[in-house]
């Protein structure tokens, strides 16, 4: 079964940047696009902010237009978001899956915190 870890969230200032990475347990980038997701405090959904095709062809939602950037090594099964100019509304957990999202907890993995602070 995969297993999916999230890593590289922090403290930063808005206006600051991150890069999240993603490591998988085996290579599923060949059979499954990827995204990241992120739930917000106060709020019980997880939303898609980026994904990668199998073909890498990229999408992301209108608030990460811009300013996110997903990519993935296939070699290294990591998927990584790059996060720049944060704001404080981009303060949530943030995680990887598969897109669409296999819905189990294990699955999600713990995801990792990312807080902009004003």
């Amino acid at each position: 079964q995969v297993q999916l870890v999230e890593s590289g969230g922090g403290l930063v200032q808005a206006g600051g940047s991150l890069r999240l990475s993603c490591d998988a347990s085996r290579n599923i980038f060949r059979f499954n696009a990827l995204g990241w997701y992120r739930q917000a405090p106060g709020k019980q959904q997880r939303e898609l902010v980026a994904g990668i095709t199998t073909s890498q062809f990229t999408y992301y939602s209108d608030s990460a237009k811009g300013r996110f950037t997903i990519s993935r090594d296939i070699v290294k099964n990591t998927v990584y978001l790059r996060m720049n100019s944060l704001k404080p509304e981009d303060t949530a957990v943030y995680y990887c899956n598969t897109d669409p999202p296999v819905d189990n907890d294990d699955y999600w993995g713990q995801g990792t915190q990312v807080t902009v602070s004003s």
